[in-house]
């Protein structure tokens, strides 16, 4: 879709105000041409010595109240206009968001934020300019012209009128060079912007690796660097675009010139009244406000375009996974994994080969092996963050894709390696998914994850700010914060992705003894038991799991209960005599 049929159907769906704005610009364009013909008979009969007294103040009335009329339209289609173009820029802003908010990670790898935060920002600020502005200025100037060259050729006269267009021509030809020039701007000014913008977010979400290696001073120079390039990028832009003011200028004082010599020609033969030739100049001033409004519709079209050639991809970018599935999430349902095979994109081998696994509701799985083992791409696919290249992963006895992908993530409460925690209170982190949450259950849930202690120390409580990213929280605290907002959820299906790694061996225990309570309480209660998949590098998290998985280079190599993996005597058993000696040793 071009930026001309985009802004053809947004006129289309609001076309009430830009009717209403358009009748708005044609009144006040009638009454601009009706003035200079006013002017002109008040001229010719104050030369004729016939306009005088109150017939003279009369006609000068109508021009105030012309003028006071002309006021007051241009107030009134601005309001109407720009009320409907700031709709457009709210659009695609929330459009942009939405299908952000879908794309998976497949998508953000090829994107930078940066990049994404610009097209949100300036690039529909100037597609918006284009809806608006753009639209009403070339509307506006193309009836001014119209009009105002019907009347100096058929209301004053056709010879004085065609002479004074022989210049335009050539201002017609320096707009179409000038204008392509713009574009090729526009388009270098929005890409610099975009790279300064990238430069700011990983600067200021980096700011403390940054600063503990030393790299400010490098820092600040890339980006005095990049802010140079973007201001140079703009600055071009900008020069091109004031090239249309001399091209309009040497225009109108070469027409004006041909206008008051042959005009004064006519007028010395009597072929031309003195208020016709008065009439005729003011014609061409006003010829300025539409060679003006050519320029600057030519610039906002050129920069729309510009803008819209990097937000159209975007916008228009399928989904990397398809949400056409329309069954409910299954409870409770077994999770199975059926010679799941995957790689990701680019990657010179598979990182999972021929899984095959199956967790009965209600059981806990652990899943084990060296690092880069296939461990956490395993609980990606389940969450539908990328689809397997052969096999499937089924709820029950639906696949995947059949279920709804809101449902299925509903489903599962994730604590990913590396914990997200918004600008907010750490109450309000921890009921992200239940925001009507009471007190008493938030602190129920954090109990449960062994933070509540830590939150009490905290100078408000659980109303403590935690700042961009939980910057105020520990590494721990902020696991374990994660780790309440997924007990506090009613998702069926619990996945803690090395979600213990920095805590504690006291701490991790005390976690889990909580999780292994609360499954009792559910089988008490007759309620259906929360299925847990545990992703952990200390096989102290993962004793009591009903099953272990040992992946290694993305096969399962062992597989059993924690007698059993230790009466095997392969991978499991060896690392867990390594890990009970490190502790001995660290214990004494």
């Amino acid at each position: 879709m071009t930026l001309n049929q985009m802004l053809a159907g947004f006129v289309r769906r609001h076309w009430r105000a830009y009717a209403a704005a358009a009748v708005m610009l044609a009144s006040i364009a009638l009454l601009t041409v009706w003035i200079p013909r006013q002017v002109g008979h008040l001229v010719d009969g104050l030369v004729a010595g016939s306009l005088h007294g109150p017939a003279l103040l009369k006609q000068l009335g109508w021009l105030v109240l012309a003028g006071a009329v002309i006021y007051l339209l241009r107030v009134g289609w601005r309001l109407v206009l720009f009320a409907a173009a700031y709709s457009l820029g709210r659009e695609l802003r929330t459009r942009l968001y939405l299908l952000l908010t879908l794309q998976g990670p497949t998508f953000f790898q090829a994107k930078r934020t940066g990049d994404l935060m610009a097209l949100a920002t300036n690039d529909v600020d100037a597609v918006e300019m284009a809806a608006g502005e753009a639209m009403l200025a070339a509307f506006d100037g193309s009836l001014t012209l119209i009009l105002v060259l019907t009347m100096m050729t058929v209301g004053i006269d056709w010879r004085l009128g065609l002479a004074a267009l022989l210049p335009f021509p050539f201002m017609a030809f320096a707009f179409w060079r000038i204008s392509d020039h713009v574009h090729r701007a526009w388009q270098s000014s929005l890409a610099r912007f975009a790279g300064l913008n990238q430069q700011v977010q990983e600067g200021l979400s980096g700011v403390r690796t940054v600063r503990a290696l030393g790299l400010m001073q490098r820092n600040n120079q890339q980006f005095s660097e990049l802010a140079d390039q973007a201001a140079q990028a703009s600055y071009s832009a900008q020069r091109w675009e004031a090239a249309y003011e001399p091209a309009v200028g040497m225009t109108l004082t070469t027409a004006t010139v041909i206008a008051l010599g042959l005009g004064g020609t006519l007028l010395a033969r009597q072929e031309l009244t003195l208020g016709q030739l008065t009439a005729f100049t003011m014609y061409l001033g006003q010829l300025i406000w539409p060679m003006f409004a050519a320029g600057w519709v030519l610039s906002l079209l050129e920069r729309g375009r510009a803008a819209w050639a990097r937000l159209a991809p975007v916008l228009q970018a399928p989904l990397t996974l398809a949400d056409t599935g329309q069954a409910e999430l299954p409870s409770p349902a077994a999770i199975r994994f059926e010679q799941v095979s995957f790689s990701y994109p680019g990657a010179p081998g598979p990182a999972l080969q021929d899984i095959t696994l199956t967790l009965a509701p209600g059981q806990t799985l652990g899943l084990v092996g060296p690092t880069g083992a296939g461990k956490s791409t395993l609980l990606r696919l389940l969450l539908r963050q990328f689809e397997p290249d052969s096999g499937r992963l089924l709820m029950g006895e639906l696949p995947l894709p059949a279920l709804r992908l809101q449902a299925l993530r509903l489903g599962l409460a994730w604590v990913p390696q590396e914990p997200f925690l918004f600008s907010a209170t750490i109450a309000e982190n921890i009921a992200l998914a239940r925001p009507d949450a009471s007190r008493a259950q938030i602190k129920a849930a954090a109990a449960q994850a062994a933070v509540d202690t830590d939150i009490e120390r905290c100078p408000k409580g659980y109303d403590t700010e935690v700042g961009e990213r939980g910057v105020t929280l520990s590494g721990g605290q902020r696991q374990r914060v994660a780790i309440a907002r997924a007990l506090l959820s009613d998702a069926p299906v619990l996945l803690l992705d090395d979600a213990l790694s920095a805590v504690d061996t006291g701490t991790e225990t005390q976690i889990l003894t909580h999780l292994r309570v609360l499954r009792q309480q559910r089988q008490q209660q007759g309620q259906p038991e929360r299925s847990v998949i545990i992703v952990s590098h200390r096989l102290s998290a993962v004793v009591e799991a009903d099953q272990i998985a040992v992946l290694r280079a993305g096969r399962i190599t062992e597989q059993g209960s924690h007698a059993e993996l230790l009466a095997l005597d392969g991978w499991y058993a060896a690392q867990w005599r390594y890990q009970q000696l490190e502790a001995s040793i660290n214990a004494s």
